[in-house]
């Protein structure tokens, strides 16, 4: 029998790694380092073999994708800000065997799901910079899954359902991760500059994350998921919240009773909100 050991709501955003350069924002960003590698950490004590990362920089159009490649390895420059990531190394283990198993469930269950094993295919940066301080060395495998944009909530339930069925059914040990923003109102492109890093997009929007880092706290788990389609919605919701829906839907909705570690303090970058959380389960 496979078991998920670990489960938490992660920042991927690029002022993570930034702040380990000299500049002005140096040093900004040690607690949101410290809880990525502290997550990595509990991981690996509790004997996670492989991390399944649901990753909103990865977005897909049309069905569900995961990267199955038995081998992740590349120079990563991210496309958007090629400028805040560039020439960055990474070689990771893949997971075709457990993408096949969730792959075969998901399609069970009415979804339309893919287990890719392209060699061309690579790992976007939601995957990426998280791996950088969880997964150092390379010790355990890694299964990337893309975020469909014009999925529905109750797809993105349906597929972190067939996620925890799937993993329970395997013979693997898995943390997951729901990489990804809290509100995500970026800044105008005439705002961008040194000060950037510390604003939030929107004081609506900040509020909202204040409420729902609450409700959170308070394992009011049940009026989380009820305004989670709109809170998606009208808080700029990174890739619409795909990473949520499905972490949501593997701990299973509203039927959720964990507890919530808040693992760094809540902090605004460039516009969006982030935070890193474990769900206890």
């Amino acid at each position: 029998m496979g078991q998920i050991v670990l489960a938490a709501k992660i920042s991927h955003v690029p002022s993570i790694m930034i702040s380990e350069r000299k500049g002005p924002l140096e040093g900004k960003r040690a607690a949101a380092i410290q809880a990525l590698r502290e997550i990595g950490k509990r991981a690996r004590v509790r004997g996670a073999d492989t991390f399944l990362v649901f990753d909103t920089h990865w977005i897909s159009n049309f069905g569900c994708h995961m990267n199955a490649n038995a081998r992740h390895h590349g120079v990563y420059t991210s496309h958007e800000a090629p400028h805040m990531i560039q020439n960055m190394s990474y070689d990771y283990p893949g997971d075709p065997e457990l993408a096949d198993v969730i792959a075969a469930e998901a399609s069970r269950r009415g979804l339309q799901v893919l287990a890719h094993k392209v060699d061309t295919l690579p790992l976007e940066y939601g995957t990426i910079v998280p791996m950088h301080y969880m997964n150092e060395g390379s010790w355990a495998r890694v299964l990337s899954v893309a975020a469909p944009i014009f999925a529905s909530v109750e797809e993105n339930r349906t597929f972190g359902a067939a996620c925890a069925a799937a993993i329970a059914a395997s013979n693997r040990k898995v943390a997951v991760l729901a990489s990804g923003s809290m509100s995500h109102k970026l800044v105008a492109n005439e705002q961008v500059g040194d000060g950037q890093w510390e604003q939030i997009g929107s004081e609506f929007n900040r509020q909202v994350d204040m409420r729902v880092l609450d409700l959170w706290k308070e394992r009011r788990y049940a009026e989380f998921v009820r305004m989670l389609p709109e809170y998606s919605a009208k808080c700029n919701g990174e890739a619409l919240m795909a990473d949520t829906h499905m972490m949501f839907g593997m701990l299973g909705w509203d039927g959720y009773k964990g507890e919530t570690e808040l693992l760094c303090p809540y902090f605004p970058s460039s516009g969006s909100g982030q935070i890193m959380a474990e769900y206890h389960l």
